[in-house]
Protein backbone atom coordinates (compact mmCIF):
# COMPACT_ATOMS: atom_id res chain seq x y z
CA UNK A 1 0.00 0.00 0.00
CA UNK A 2 2.97 2.32 0.57
CA UNK A 3 5.89 2.85 -1.75
CA UNK A 4 9.11 4.68 -0.91
CA UNK A 5 11.35 5.94 -3.71
CA UNK A 6 14.83 7.28 -2.97
CA UNK A 7 16.85 9.58 -5.18
CA UNK A 8 20.00 11.68 -5.04
CA UNK A 9 22.74 9.09 -4.73
CA UNK A 10 25.87 9.13 -6.81
CA UNK A 11 29.63 9.50 -6.83
CA UNK A 12 31.17 12.28 -4.76
CA UNK A 13 34.71 13.13 -3.69
CA UNK A 14 35.74 13.00 -0.03
CA UNK A 15 34.65 16.19 1.69
CA UNK A 16 31.81 16.70 -0.73
CA UNK A 17 28.07 16.83 -0.17
CA UNK A 18 24.93 15.12 -1.39
CA UNK A 19 21.25 15.40 -0.59
CA UNK A 20 19.09 12.31 -0.64
CA UNK A 21 15.33 12.43 -1.04
CA UNK A 22 12.65 9.86 -0.33
CA UNK A 23 9.06 10.33 -1.44
CA UNK A 24 6.22 8.21 -0.09
CA UNK A 25 3.14 7.36 -2.09
CA UNK A 26 0.12 5.15 -1.57
CA UNK A 27 -2.55 4.98 1.09
CA UNK A 28 -2.18 5.44 4.82
CA UNK A 29 -3.72 7.00 7.86
CA UNK A 30 -0.53 8.68 8.99
CA UNK A 31 3.23 8.44 8.61
CA UNK A 32 5.03 8.39 11.91
CA UNK A 33 8.82 8.22 12.12
CA UNK A 34 10.81 8.31 8.88
CA UNK A 35 14.47 7.52 8.62
CA UNK A 36 17.53 6.61 6.65
CA UNK A 37 19.57 3.44 6.98
CA UNK A 38 22.64 2.35 5.09
CA UNK A 39 24.42 -0.85 4.22
CA UNK A 40 28.09 -0.79 3.33
CA UNK A 41 29.86 -3.63 1.50
CA UNK A 42 30.28 -6.57 3.83
CA UNK A 43 28.29 -4.90 6.60
CA UNK A 44 24.78 -5.15 7.98
CA UNK A 45 22.22 -2.42 7.57
CA UNK A 46 22.53 0.31 10.19
CA UNK A 47 20.55 3.34 11.26
CA UNK A 48 21.83 6.68 9.98
CA UNK A 49 19.13 9.09 11.11
CA UNK A 50 15.45 9.21 11.94
CA UNK A 51 12.90 11.97 12.36
CA UNK A 52 9.51 12.02 14.01
CA UNK A 53 6.34 13.47 12.57
CA UNK A 54 6.89 16.61 14.63
CA UNK A 55 10.39 17.12 13.27
CA UNK A 56 12.52 15.83 16.15
CA UNK A 57 15.69 14.20 14.74
CA UNK A 58 18.03 11.51 15.98
CA UNK A 59 21.40 10.59 14.49
CA UNK A 60 23.91 7.82 14.63
CA UNK A 61 27.11 8.90 16.36
CA UNK A 62 29.09 8.37 13.16
CA UNK A 63 27.17 11.09 11.30
CA UNK A 64 26.40 13.64 14.01
CA UNK A 65 27.48 17.10 12.96
CA UNK A 66 27.77 16.09 9.31
CA UNK A 67 24.33 14.85 8.25
CA UNK A 68 20.97 16.57 8.62
CA UNK A 69 17.61 14.86 8.31
CA UNK A 70 14.44 16.80 7.56
CA UNK A 71 10.94 16.11 6.30
CA UNK A 72 8.22 17.82 4.33
CA UNK A 73 4.96 16.39 5.61
CA UNK A 74 2.88 18.18 2.97
CA UNK A 75 4.74 16.27 0.25
CA UNK A 76 5.38 13.08 2.25
CA UNK A 77 9.09 13.41 1.70
CA UNK A 78 12.13 12.93 3.91
CA UNK A 79 15.57 14.31 3.10
CA UNK A 80 19.10 13.57 4.19
CA UNK A 81 21.71 16.29 3.67
CA UNK A 82 25.17 14.76 3.84
CA UNK A 83 28.18 17.03 4.27
CA UNK A 84 31.87 16.32 4.77
CA UNK A 85 31.48 12.89 3.23
CA UNK A 86 34.09 10.25 3.94
CA UNK A 87 34.98 7.05 2.09
CA UNK A 88 33.49 5.08 4.98
CA UNK A 89 30.12 6.68 4.19
CA UNK A 90 30.03 4.64 0.99
CA UNK A 91 26.92 2.47 1.14
CA UNK A 92 23.49 1.85 -0.24
CA UNK A 93 21.17 4.22 1.60
CA UNK A 94 17.64 3.03 2.31
CA UNK A 95 14.60 5.06 3.21
CA UNK A 96 12.35 3.75 5.96
CA UNK A 97 8.93 4.84 7.16
CA UNK A 98 6.75 3.65 9.99
CA UNK A 99 3.22 3.95 8.66
CA UNK A 100 -0.16 3.58 10.29
CA UNK A 101 -2.26 2.07 7.52
CA UNK A 102 -5.29 1.09 9.60
CA UNK A 103 -5.45 2.34 13.19
CA UNK A 104 -4.15 1.10 15.52
CA UNK A 105 -1.93 -0.97 13.22
CA UNK A 106 1.39 0.24 11.92
CA UNK A 107 4.21 -1.28 9.94
CA UNK A 108 7.57 -0.44 8.42
CA UNK A 109 8.15 0.14 4.73
CA UNK A 110 11.46 0.27 2.89
CA UNK A 111 12.69 1.80 -0.33
CA UNK A 112 14.91 -0.06 -2.75
CA UNK A 113 17.93 2.07 -1.89
CA UNK A 114 20.22 4.55 -3.59
CA UNK A 115 23.97 4.08 -3.87
CA UNK A 116 26.35 6.68 -2.45
CA UNK A 117 30.00 6.27 -3.37
CA UNK A 118 32.60 8.52 -1.76
CA UNK A 119 35.88 8.21 -3.61
CA UNK A 120 38.55 10.29 -5.28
Amino acid sequence: QVQLVESGGGLVQPGGSLRLSCAASGRWYSINVMGWYRQAPGKERELVARIGSGGSPNYADSVKGRFTISRDNANNTVYLRMNSLRPEDTAVYYCNANVMTAPPYGMNYWGKGTLVTVSS
